[in-house]
């Protein structure tokens, strides 16, 4: 599983299912701000990286999906409108059984982790009541079956454009000529004493006029919704008196999708807008029966420009209540849906710190990646050079208390171990340490013993001569052993940047992976509209652990780099130490 776990809950439905989500409703006034009671009411589940991290867990179709009551007993009809776990969006309609008006009490749980589970108990009928008279999610192909109540009321003309990257999976797109035509033998239809709600998501670039989204139209009666300008308007005529009208008093945001429903019913005519009444008159219906057209009138005028999604028809009036948990769990904000805590099946449980990893993205893993390869070398560089310096280190101490021992000429050293080191030189061994292992002192000695020897050769020593070095000499030994010892101290330092590297680098690269993840958390979100703390905080976990990767390289190594340098600069000093007094001895002995 990936994203953070919740205590696994002592009730579980069934154990062949190893994963659930709990779902809350929240009616109070700072979520969806719904006062009255509703039961067996249709709402979208819209799953998506911002809430749902898990998509890798349930089979490819969805076909492992169940939602059950609060009771953790009754399972609850569903549908699928669509699953797409590549792009790791679904979209599912769930008929919740209670919503308490004014609380957030109420919950259901979408079980999932099923590979052997039987093909889905999708039920799109059974999602609706009686009374929902059509429902169109637009999903399928122009032409074909729409209607996904056991009404099956298709439409019997379909050129409009069917758009797949909609508000809700998908929906249609109408340029001002095209319309949808539902035939008069359907459920859609007012009938006297019941009423009739219908309801929409609508999107418009620019002003209308006078167009018709939909018209139900028979024998000189209608029942409009419609857009004037960027205002919505409901009208209805009952083929006597004058056509009554109700008009939006603010306006639609052009670019945005809202939610409009006209009601009749109980002597009124209603419009509402994202879920709040816009508007009312009195208005005493009478049956209506004939064709429902959508984007434009029946007559083939006043045509609609805009895109349209999840058209709903009920042959009754629904309540302001019903039609605002539509609103306020359908859109991009949501508030009435609260996506809460995942668990795990009793027994299966994992870490904290295991679940976020899993929740990591492919763009955080391979920055881990890059990182890790950073962490990998640098342990091998530290292994290798602390080694190497403890060699140094061992090799310069043996070789101090053979030259402390020599009294006079510095040269006694090198006559008495001339023929190892004529075996060194032929080996090519004496740039390593020679006889005294890795030591860094011995090839000074031996560097400056050849310097010295080679200015003194020609010079015949006797009884009453010795040889002897001028100060310029003395000078040019001294410069010929600063050169040795800053070559001794390059190799000593040799790799050390990678250290360096992985210090300055390891953080900013970890950072890289965090501001990446946060932006594609955010991303999904608002491609979502699920805003809340569980959308937020898994990807926002997953992406820290890229800065967490970066700092696990960058602090060992810092460690490692003082230490190694503080050794390096310790055997240097030895070094610079010992050139100081083995000139003074040449000095002392050949001046």
């Amino acid at each position: 599983m990936s994203g953070a776990w919740a205590a696994s809950a002592q009730a579980w439905w069934n154990g062949d299912w190893q994963y659930r989500k709990e779902i809350d409703f929240d009616l109070s006034p700072t979520g969806a701000d719904i006062t009255g009671s509703l039961t067996d009411v249709p709402v979208l589940i819209r799953l998506s990286i911002g809430n749902f991290q898990y998509f890798s867990d349930v089979k490819p179709d969805g076909s492992d999906i169940r939602f059950v009551a609060s009771d953790d007993k009754t399972p609850l009809k569903f549908h699928i409108d669509r699953f797409d776990a590549q792009s790791q969006l679904a979209f599912i309609w769930v008929r919740v059984p209670r919503l308490t008006g004014g609380a957030k009490t109420d919950k259901i749980f979408l079980y999932y982790g099923h590979t052997e589970a039987v093909p889905s108990d999708s039920d799109a009928a059974g999602t609706y009541d009686a009374n929902q008279a059509l429902v169109y999610h637009f999903g399928a192909a122009a032409g074909a079956a729409q209607d996904s109540t056991g009404y099956k009321t298709d439409p019997t003309k379909f050129t409009a454009e069917v758009t797949s990257a909609s508000l809700i999976a998908s929906g249609v797109r109408f340029a001002g000529s095209q319309v949808i035509s539902i035939p008069a033998a359907g459920a859609a239809r007012l009938l006297a004493g019941k009423g009739l709600t219908l309801s929409a998501w609508v999107r418009i670039d620019a002003g209308q006029t006078q167009a018709d989204l939909a018209q139900l139209a028979d024998q000189g009666r209608e029942l409009t919704l419609g857009i004037d300008g960027t205002r919505a308007f409901v009208r209805y005529s009952g083929g006597t008196g004058s056509p009554i009208a109700v008009q939006q008093a603010g306006a639609l945001t052009t670019g945005e999708w809202h939610h409009l429903a006209m009601r009749i019913g109980d002597g009124h005519l209603t419009l509402l807008v994202d879920g709040a009444e816009a508007g009312r008159a009195d208005a005493e219906s009478a049956e209506i029966g004939g064709t429902l057209t959508i984007g434009g009138s029946a007559a083939g005028d006043h045509y609609f420009s805009g895109a349209l999604d999840e058209l709903e028809v009920s042959n009754v009036a629904r309540s302001t209540d019903w039609l605002k948990a539509a609103a306020r769990s359908e859109g991009m904000v949501a508030p009435l849906t609260v996506y809460g805590a995942d668990t795990q099946k009793e027994g299966g449980g994992e870490s904290y710190f295991a679940v976020t990893l899993r929740n990591v993205t492919v763009d955080g893993w391979v920055i881990i990646g890059v990182l890790a390869f950073m962490f990998f070398m640098a342990l091998i560089i530290m292994g290798v050079k602390g080694i190497f310096l403890a060699r140094v280190a061992s090799g310069n101490k043996q070789f101090l208390a053979e030259f402390t021992k020599l009294s006079g000429d510095p040269a006694a050293l090198e006559r008495r171990l001339a023929g190892s080191v004529r075996k060194e030189e032929e080996a090519g061994e004496l740039d390593d340490g020679g006889s005294f292992g890795a030591s860094t002192l011995w090839p000074l000695y031996h560097h400056g013993m050849r310097e010295t020897l080679k200015r003194l050769e020609g010079q015949a020593a006797g009884a009453d001569r010795v040889r002897t070095l001028s100060a310029q000499s003395i000078e040019a030994i001294r410069a010929s052993l600063d050169a040795s010892l800053t070559r001794l101290v390059q190799r000593l330092n040799s790799q050390m940047v990678w250290l360096t590297v992985a210090i300055a680098g390891g953080p900013f690269l970890g950072l890289l992976g965090t501001v990446i993840g946060v932006m594609i958390t955010f991303a999904a979100i608002a491609a979502s509209g699920d805003v809340n703390v569980n959308a937020i905080a898994p990807g926002t976990a997953a992406a820290l652990v890229a800065t967490v990767a970066g700092l696990g390289v960058a602090i060992p190594c810092l460690f490692g780099y003082n230490y190694l340098n503080t050794r390096v600069k310790e055997i240097a000093a030895d070094m610079r130490v010992f050139v100081d007094e083995f000139v003074a001895r040449i000095a002392e002995t050949y001046s």
